[in-house]
Formats: structure tokens, sequence, C-alpha cells
């Protein structure tokens, strides 16, 4: 989920923040973002529901590319993780994916025991409404294993009343010590005030040991809105939560990308961590126009000043293949033994393009482009912790002002210095318009990649399974590439 904004391209930013008004019931003002169009379609009579129904569509590969949803409705935003523990064979490796479900109230799960080749779906934990005869739901997704096996679902839960106004948002973390098949979830940070708001949280886990690190520690970063971004004294603060005991409780949170002087606009936060145990989050500061990051060297009790990974032309950008809806600009990071990579998408001459910058130091940042394509974005990044390799996976449109899209690896082997890209997809998908496309995600605002072992998994979704007989709408693919 995420705020309505209007930008352009090189231009003065002007955000805002819709939660204000939204609180007091004005729901109008969310139109564009991800989560609203759930909140259409779950409201709407005519708008047909998808029950828990995993496995009554038939599950179908088509080559490498796995349907991995195989459900009724549409999907959007997914996250991908592999269990450290399975990975000794690929065909038992336990990988989960995780996406936001649009006609239906929960989040989605889909477990694997065989390595990616096919999968299960499961619903992700609810809380009871805040208010006699309400609901909630959740979004924005992300997924992240401990050293052990275990595995963490983060996501947001937006509570309406009865008549439909938000009257609420609090933070979920689900984890599962089967593999994924079942999930408790603990909630956290609630927030009912006015202008108050928890958005777009990602995960991770220190799964290092030695001096440094906090073995096992679960954290998760996120934005939190705090008043109307467009005044001088309040916006959204990056802040960030960890637990030390499997998830079942988190720390209270503490600021990441404050204090500020002036008007803040953090969104889009990710949470990583380097070589040496020293915690890093990164997210795109929309008030001063730049990806920024932030570290930590006790275990993300407090925060140093940010440093600029990078100056963005804006808080988001239109490719035709993506104009509804609008590409959101943040970074996706990651670290090998030696440096820290940020991946993130900016406007060009030539379209939307991704960059990952490099850093030794999270201090001073140097970017490179992805090969040559066409509108490129919606990019995630993955380092491989084996064999150093950096993965970034995105939507590529091949010619500028495409419609239509094929999703692709770009892959390097040599810490940065050169990329080469490759289809993931081998299909192509055009969500800019027709019957029973969803303008209103059309592909949301993130995909998700892991790496590990030496295999690259993907996730994304696209619309070859459009089979309105069926509901098949946007659904969820992966892959196990061995590049």
């Amino acid at each position: 989920m995420r705020r309505i904004c209007f930008a352009a391209a090189f231009a003065a930013f002007a955000c805002i923040m819709a939660a204000a008004p939204a609180l007091a019931g004005n729901l109008k003002s969310f139109e564009g973002a991800s989560w609203y169009g759930k909140y259409l379609a779950v409201t709407d009579p005519a708008e047909p529901l998808c029950t828990g129904n995993a496995g009554s569509v038939q599950q179908l590969s088509f080559g490498s590319n796995v349907d991995a949803s195989h459900e009724c409705g549409s999907q959007s935003e997914t996250s991908i993780a592999v269990n450290p523990t399975t990975t000794g064979n690929p065909t038992t490796t336990n990988v989960i994916a995780g996406s936001n479900e649009i006609q239906r109230l929960p989040m989605r799960a889909m477990f694997s025991a065989d390595g990616g080749a096919t999968f299960t779906g499961v619903d992700l934990p609810l809380p009871p409404p805040r208010t006699q005869n309400g609901f909630d739901f959740g979004s924005d997704p992300g997924i992240a294993f401990d050293s052990a096996g275990n595995a963490f679902y983060s996501y947001i839960i937006v509570f309406f009343s009865t008549g439909g106004s938000i009257n609420g948002t609090e933070m979920a973390v689900a984890h599962s010590t089967d593999h994924g098949a079942h999930w408790a979830a603990t909630y956290f940070n609630p927030q009912t005030g006015n202008a108050q708001f928890n958005d777009k949280p990602m995960i991770t886990v220190d799964t290092g040991s030695g001096p440094g690190h906090h073995h096992d520690r679960v954290y998760v970063a996120w934005d939190n809105a705090t008043g109307n971004s467009s005044s001088d004294k309040n916006g959204n603060n990056v802040i960030l939560s960890y637990s030390d005991d499997g998830g079942a409780s988190f720390s209270a949170p503490v600021s990441v990308s404050g204090p500020f002087t002036g008007k803040t606009g953090g969104i889009g936060a990710d949470p990583y961590v380097a070589a040496n145990g020293t915690l890093h989050v990164a997210w795109q500061d929309s008030a001063h126009m730049v990806i920024a990051d932030a570290s930590s060297a006790n275990g993300g009790a407090s925060f140093g000043p940010p440093h600029v990974i990078s100056i963005v032309g804006g808080f988001e950008f239109d490719p035709a293949a993506q104009a509804s809806r609008g590409a959101l600009v943040y970074p996706a990071c990651g670290a090998d033994q030696s440096s820290l990579y940020c991946s993130y998408m900016d406007d060009t001459l030539d379209g939307t393009k991704v960059f990952v910058a490099k850093s030794s130091d999270g201090i001073a940042w140097t970017s490179k482009a992805m090969p040559a394509g066409g509108d490129q974005f919606n990019q995630w990044l993955a380092v491989d912790p084996g064999n150093g390799s950096i993965n970034v996976a995105y939507y590529d449109t091949h010619t500028k002002d495409n419609p239509s899209t094929v999703y692709t690896l770009a892959r390097s082997t040599n810490a940065g210095a050169s990329y080469t890209a490759s289809p993931i997809a081998n299909a192509s998908t055009d969500e800019s318009g027709g019957v029973g496309v969803d303008l209103g995600n059309q592909y949301g605002d993130y995909e998700g990649i892991a790496a590990l072992g030496g295999i690259v998994r993907p996730v994304w979704t696209d619309r070859r399974q459009d089979i309105i007989d069926l509901g098949l709408r946007e659904e969820v693919f992966t892959a196990a590439l061995t590049p």
C-alpha cells in the first residue's frame, strides 16, 4: 500500500499524504493505492469474490516458469525466500512465496517442498476487527528465514468500520516452524490516531554469527505516517522493530530516518545486514528526492545519520506498461563479504531504468545502469551468500513506451563490475488494459527474488493464465534458475 503522490521527473515534488482525510472516512483519497483496489473489490457486491481455493484450479508449469498461485482472482506485490536448512538437495528445497490478494481479505503464502516445482497456498492470520461488524485485511508482503529454517512473513493490517471508513492500522509478522504450512501471527504498533498509518514493511534476519552480529534477530522496517508530509514538521518516518524470540514479540520502534529539520517523506524501506553484522536500512526520501541509507552498529537500537545512495527524479514514474498505477521508486538491497548493493529505478531520456549502487562503507556510493532495454521497473535484488553473485530482477518492455513486459534477470559475477541480462519469463504480459486487467494494481509496487546455493528464484505476476471462466487474472509466477 502507498499514498497518492504526484511528481514530475526532475521537477519539484508535491505529495499530499492521504491518510489524514481517509482516517476521517474519505476513502476516495486513496484512489490509485494497490490496497484501495482491494478495498473496492471486497466491498463491491457485484465483484465475484474468491474463497480459499488452493488446488481447485489446476497448477500448470510453462517450461521453467511455474504458476505458484494457481487460484481465482488477482494477486500483486510478491516476495520469496528459501529455507537455508533444505538447500542440500534442489529437488527437496523449501521455498515460500507471498503476495497480496485483491479479491480476498487475507494475505497469501505459497509453500513448496520440492524446490519450487509445485506450491500449496495457505492464508495468513488476521486479527479481529476493531469495531463490531467491521472488517480488516492484509497488504504488503515480505518473507525471510532464520538460520534454523523458521519462516517470517511481514505485512500490514488495515482496519475498517462497518461503514467502510479506515479506523486504524497495525503491523503483523507471522511465523512458521513447519516450512510454511501453518502460521501464527504477532501484531504490534497499532496506529488509530488522526493521520497515523503504518505502511510498506519489509523484513530480514541476521543469519550471521560472530562479533558484530545479533544471530537470528528478526528486523522489520516500515514507514509510519505522523501527519501531512507536505507540512514542515510532520511526515513519513522510517522506523524499525526487532525480535529476539522467534517473532513472538517485537521491540518498541526506533526512528531510522530522523530526526529531520523540515518535512520528511520516507517510503519503501528495506533492511539488510552487512557481512560484519552492521544493520542497514535503505529507503526513498521523497521530500529530499534521494534514495537514502542509514546504519546501526548496535542491532537496531539506534541509527546514524542517513547517507545518499543516489538522487532520483521523482516519487514514482508512469511507463506505458504501468501508467495507470505508476511505478514506485524504492531501493532493494543486499551485501557480499566486502560491499553493499542497492538497486533502484529512475527516469532517463530513454525511459525508466534500473540501477545498482555499490558501496564499501555505506557512505560513498557509485551506480551502474542495468543492460539496455526499454522501460524497466519493479526491481528487486538478491546477493547469493555462497558464490557472491548479484542478481536483479525487473520488468523490461524492451523498447520505450511499449505496454508489454518480460520479467528479466540482470546478473553480475564480478562484484558488480558488469551485468548480463536475460529473460526470466518465457512469455510476455500486458497489464495496460483489456478485459479483466486490474488497473488499480497492474503489477503492484514490487516483486521479489531470492538467491541461495547457486540457484536464483525470482517471483512476479503476469496474465498469461488469463482464463476468465476460471477466474484467473494476475497470477504469481516463479522459476528456479541456475544461470
